[in-house]
Parts: C-alpha cells; sequence; structure tokens
C-alpha cells in the first residue's frame, strides 16, 4: 500500500507548496487592507445560515467524493456553537462521521466496487490482501498513518475486504479525536475562550503522541516478525 520514496516526497512538497500559497495570499489580502477577519465572520455567518442540517448532511456525504471532512470541523464550532452548544455540536458531527464511514464501506465493497479499484490505482495506491489475523492491526495502521486523505483511507478498507465489524471501531475513534479537537479550538478561538483553545490543542496534540505511540509499536512487532530465531 505504500508508495515509493520519490512519490511520497512528491506528495510532501505538493502539500507544502499548497501551505506556502495559502499562506503567502492570506499575507498579499493582509498586505492590500483587507479585512481577512471579516471575510471569515461573514463565511461563517453564511455557514449558520445554511443551517445545521444541510452542514452535518453535508459533512456526512461530501468527504465521500474527497471534499476535506477538517473544512467542516474548522467551521462547525463557530457557526452553530453559539446556538446549539458545544456538545451538540460534537455529538452531531460524531452522527456525520458515522454516516460517512457506513456510506463509504458500502460503497467500496459492494457498490462500486470495479471503479473505485481502477481509480485508487491510477492514485498510486494498490489494495492490501489482509490475512485474518491482520485485519485489526491493518485498520488501525491506515487510519493512522498519514498521507491518505480520510476517504481514500475507507475506500481502500472497504476494498481489501475487511469485515465490518473489524473496520468500524478504529475508523471512528482515530478521527473523531482530531475532529474533536479541531472543533473545540475552533468554537474556543470564536468565543475568545483561552482555556477552551488549550484543550482543543491538547487533544489534537495527544492524538499525534498515540499515533506515535501506536506506529512505533506496529514497526517493532513487524521487525521481530521477520527477524529468524537463532540457536543458542
Amino acid at each position: 500500500m505504500a508508495g515509493s520514496t520519490p512519490r511520497k516526497r512528491s506528495k510532501l512538497l505538493l502539500k507544502l507548496g499548497v501551505v506556502a500559497i495559502l499562506g503567502g495570499i492570506v499575507v498579499v489580502l493582509l498586505l492590500r487592507g483587507v479585512d481577512v477577519r471579516g471575510v471569515i465572520a461573514n463565511l461563517i455567518a453564511t455557514t449558520r445560515e445554511v443551517g445545521p442540517w444541510a452542514f452535518f448532511g453535508g459533512m456526512a456525504l461530501l468527504p465521500a467524493v474527497g471534499f476535506p471532512v477538517m473544512a467542516f470541523a474548522l467551521t462547525a464550532g463557530p457557526a452553530f456553537g453559539p446556538r446549539l452548544g458545544l456538545p451538540a455540536v460534537l455529538l452531531a458531527s460524531a452522527g456525520a462521521i458515522i454516516v460517512n464511514i457506513l456510506l463509504t464501506y458500502w460503497l467500496a465493497r459492494y457498490a462500486f466496487r470495479p471503479v473505485l479499484k481502477r481509480w485508487l490505482a491510477r492514485l498510486g495506491y494498490s489494495i492490501p490482501v489482509v490475512e485474518r489475523e491482520d485485519q485489526t492491526e491493518l485498520t488501525i495502521l491506515v487510519r493512522i498513518t498519514p498521507g491518505p486523505p480520510f476517504f481514500v483511507q475507507s475506500y481502500l478498507l472497504g476494498l481489501a475486504e475487511i469485515p465490518f465489524r473489524t473496520y468500524l471501531l478504529p475508523s471512528f475513534i482515530f478521527p473523531m479525536v482530531n475532529i474533536s479537537g479541531v472543533i473545540i479550538f475552533g468554537d474556543a478561538l470564536a468565543e475568545g475562550k483561552l482555556r477552551w483553545a488549550v484543550l482543543g490543542l491538547s487533544l489534537i496534540v495527544a492524538a499525534g503522541l498515540v499515533v506515535q505511540v501506536l506506529r512505533r509499536h506496529y514497526a517493532k512487532r513487524k521487525k521481530s516478525a521477520v527477524v529468524p530465531h537463532g540457536t543458542e
């Protein structure tokens, strides 16, 4: 499933390039006197006018076709936190993520399997062949490996015919911790709540640390599995 080193480097350079371009756009807008905060406020107000049903419905469906789920997470708190309350926003986001992982699993495993298989192959992702005893480990590794977008991860696991009971829990827990941190952080920034902003960042950092620990754990297991046992 892992791509070649040049491909990984090109993807990293592409991401850095996108970040640099976005940063440059913000700087140019600031230098030209554009009220960036006002633009953001208008965007949030427009999102709020769309309404929570349409917003969280979009959060459930649009990531299945590649729309970044974090774009929803960043705006969910500021747009709907004051109206619904942060717990309700987190609950609605969790529901949207569950619907999304159910949808993408069904599409990959049953509905559009041949089409998705060819499409992912063009993107450079190969479908893993998974032994039964390795299914849980692979599901966790796919969800914690940086690189493949959220929807690509779901399609890969569905195409690999990971059993649904194995697929569901890791597919929900790992992204939801990050998404919750981003929602809390965005809501705290909009409301000027420093402590909640720290909490949101702490969740994101904690999720990153857990991912690093898990990756090292599975890497050690893989090394120990291929090292031949010598005789004393």
